[in-house]
């Protein structure tokens, strides 16, 4: 893919400084996957490939010494302060939370008391705290991240909800973030915690004869159901397609297959359905394991279970064929049925289908499509599909830019709508609203990693900057009821994955590609990152 930006000048000084290098001892990154780790972290990091690159001495060091100053340090310089600017998003959200919300699922930052209307309900099982572990250990946070370690170890304890829970949601948060937590540090407490709330959930898979989970689950009682507004209580696609990447993974580390087989016969029963036109609806029948309503989409409903279908088959080492293919087959049906192109000024965008009508709106959760592009393309071995792929990638992500830049506030709405009056602009108030969403960012952060193109650093700084001055109120950072509004109002929620995925992204977009390296992490749909299996007979 050629050189990045910065790899370009360390080829220009290469031959200047490479000989002083030898004597002097000094540690630059020269393509290797070494970089300066922050002090304080050196004890706490497990893992090798897991650094913190939040340390500027090593410039300093280096223009001390040979005296130069390079277009190289001013952008290195730069992301330097804006990761700083990034990780002190984080500090404020988090300092807020725990003065007025410890122990809570979620803050509002302008009441100053905890979130009890979020999706685990009123019992204050800590989701912002699992939610932001690795996000805390990722930016060096390290008396941050012991706090909540000790909240973990002595107070965690989902039992004590007493509000049917979203079986997808503790998973992607609570299963998902202990894991990722124990993937960073190798702390049992982690891996026993994430068990414990996985076997709540296991009872999900029992109720359908096709082992597909329902939605909700009482963890006191066991009993489970679905929503009612889900096509008649059907279960929904991008919920029971998105637990298999944790479940693996905690299969990989317990050796317990129970978790894995579950799972594992959810997605094979799925595949081998027959579907309309190729497609995949959002609704299933856990009962009579047929398809409900005919309503296809890659936001919210169908989203992550494409996203699982190429992850997993990452996270296992890229070793089943068959899983590779389905995904295949997906991406094909997707990309002919809703991929389209707007009129005004040819932005790619994909639509909804309803029956067999086309609603021409994109979710802003549909932006993730644009990262996944960007991962797929990092995987093909065939350069002409990894061109396409990667294009396709960069179209969407500037799609989802441009209802960013159509704002009066430069944030981009919950959906967007294309039309010959409109383009990638909410037409809809009910629509306009943002709630602290990733899928922006995630999207230019793959794409700087697969491109090293530095517009998306700059969108993403943008989109940072935008957020702080509209989002950020006097004790944390609220979602805004309409993105196009000359006077802002907040929705009072500090969600918990403004700190597990948004800045979490953005953080890593402003560091060095060998923080979290895509070679050899995957991450879930939270934004937590767990190791991949580059060998079958790898477990941790």
């Amino acid at each position: 893919m050629g050189l990045r930006f910065y790899e370009k000048y360390f080829v220009l000084f290469g031959a200047f400084i490479g000989g002083c290098f030898l004597f002097s001892g000094v540690l630059v990154y020269f393509g290797s996957d070494r970089i300066n780790t922050a002090p304080e972290l050196q004890n706490r990091i497990v893992n090798p490939k897991v650094r913190n690159v939040h340390d500027s001495q090593s410039i300093k060091q280096m223009e001390d010494k040979f005296g130069f100053a390079s277009n190289l340090n001013v952008s290195m310089k730069e992301n330097e302060r804006r990761r700083s600017f990034t990780r002190n998003m984080m500090k404020f959200a988090w300092s807020n939370y725990v003065r007025y919300a410890w122990g809570e699922n979620e803050l509002r930052p302008i009441a100053k008391i905890g979130h009890s209307g979020s999706v685990f309900g009123r019992a204050p099982v800590g989701a912002t705290i699992i939610d932001a572990l690795d996000t805390l250990y990722i930016m060096g946070m390290n008396k941050e991240f012991d706090q909540a370690r000790d909240w973990v170890a002595q107070n965690f304890n989902l039992k004590e909800s007493l509000s049917d829970l979203s079986v997808f949601e503790t998973n992607i948060r609570f299963v998902g973030g202990l894991l990722s937590a124990y993937a960073l540090t190798k702390d049992q407490m982690f891996l026993n915690k994430a068990r414990d709330v996985a076997d709540l959930l296991m009872p999900s898979f029992n109720a359908s004869p096709f082992g597909i989970p329902m939605s909700l689950i009482n963890l006191r009682t066991g009993r489970t159901g679905n929503y009612g507004w889900a096509s008649g209580g059907c279960s929904i696609l991008s919920e029971f397609g998105s637990l298999e990447l944790e479940f693996n993974y905690l299969s990989r580390l317990t050796g317990n297959l129970t978790y894995m087989s579950k799972c594992a016969r959810v997605r094979e029963y799925v595949i081998e359905l027959q579907k309309p036109d190729g497609l995949y609806p959002n609704y299933l029948n856990p009962q009579t394991g047929k398809w409900c309503q005919k309503h296809v989409s890659v936001g919210a409903l169908g989203d992550s279970f494409y996203e699982y279908l190429l992850k997993i088959w990452i996270f296992n080492g890229k070793r089943d064929d068959h899983l590779k293919e389905a995904y295949r087959n997906a991406i094909k049906a997707i990309e002919e049925k809703l991929l389209h192109k707007s009129t005004q000024n040819n932005l790619w965008y994909f639509a909804e289908m309803k029956s067999s009508r086309i609603e021409h709106k994109m979710d802003h959760l549909a932006c993730f499509i644009a990262g996944m592009f960007a991962l797929q393309s990092l995987q093909e071995n065939d350069e002409a599909t990894r061109v396409n792929t990667l294009k396709l990638a960069e179209q969407i992500g500037h799609t989802c830019h441009e209802s960013y830049r159509k704002t009066v506030t430069g944030i981009g709405p919950e959906a967007f709508r294309f039309s010959s009056d409109a383009e990638a602009q909410a037409t809809r108030i009910s629509e306009a609203y943002y709630i602290l969403r990733p899928e922006a960012v995630e999207g230019w952060f793959y794409l700087w990693r697969a491109t090293g193109d530095e517009k998306y650093r700059e969108w993403c700084w943008e989109a940072a900057q935008a957020i702080e001055r509209h989002c950020r109120v006097e004790a944390g950072y609220s979602g805004i009821r309409n993105v196009n509004a000359q006077q802002i109002e907040h929705d009072d929620v500090q969600q918990s994955f403004f700190l597990a995925e948004t800045l979490k992204y953005l953080f890593l977009i402003f560091s060095d590609s060998t923080e979290i390296p895509l070679d050899q992490w995957v991450f879930n749909t939270e934004a937590h990152p767990f190791p991949i299996a580059h060998s079958a007979q790898q477990v941790q």
